[in-house]
């Protein structure tokens, strides 16, 4: 585990070492990376992996001064094998907490046990509702007068898990999918490293599949927008 800065009294943190799976560009792969450049932050991000060599992401993470490294689906057997050597690159790095940050891949149960309650994603919706793809059009579509995102806890139920943080924004009568996609976007940088903060500093126990938040003020700041 590595140190970090930031400890009161002259005691050193010890930072959570983090690591962040990505599909793509990684837009909220950027928000943490930025937030983890505070002294403070519980988790530095040591480790970025995607299972597409031409992720955008990479480049990003590189420029950070991030390790990165490619496991190309396409050359495994099987999603089994994949995850098996995911999950050896993990522990070789020593990682504490997995980000899932549009990580394309529907990871095996295996792989999610052996992570329990240490692998979290985002989502862009207000789950349970809308799980899975397309889901702002989905929600346009049903009518919702809120739609947003949510952080949770990694299950083998695609998008199921205890819910950690969730953000909530109007739905306006001009919204077409891409712009409240973009509204939504914005809450999900904003909740994403709170609720990596909060995993990282130890503030977070799960019980009976329930989140519990101790020791810190509850951040309902992050929670509602303000938009209009």
């Amino acid at each position: 585990m590595a140190s970090g800065s930031g400890g009161v009294a002259g005691v050193e943190m010890q930072k959570k070492r983090t690591a962040i799976l990505i599909s793509g560009r990684g837009s909220n792969m950027s928000a943490l990376l930025s937030a983890a450049e505070a002294p403070d932050f519980p988790a530095e991000i040591s480790l970025v992996i995607s299972n597409r060599p031409d992720a955008a992401g990479l480049q990003v993470a590189e420029a950070a001064g991030i390790r990165t490294l490619v496991l190309n689906h396409r050359d495994f057997a099987d999603r089994i094998a994949f995850d098996a050597s995911l999950d050896a690159h993990l522990r070789i790095e020593s990682i504490d907490i997995v980000c899932l940050a549009g990580f394309m891949r529907l990871l095996t149960p295996w792989l999610v046990e052996r992570w329990r309650n240490r692998m979290i994603n985002v989502h862009p919706s207000l789950l349970p509702a809308f799980p899975g793809l397309d889901t702002h059009g989905r929600a346009l579509e049903a009518g919702v007068r809120f739609h947003g995102c949510t952080v949770h806890f990694v299950r083998p139920v695609m998008d199921s898990g205890p819910i950690i943080l969730q953000a909530a924004v109007p739905v306006l009568p001009q919204d077409d999918a891409d712009g409240l996609a973009a509204r939504v976007l914005r809450q999900e940088h904003a909740i994403y490293p709170a609720a990596l903060r909060l995993l990282a500093g130890g503030q977070l126990s799960v019980e009976n599949e329930r989140v519990e938040i101790t020791g810190a003020r509850f951040p309902t700041e992050v929670m509602i927008s303000p938009e209009a």
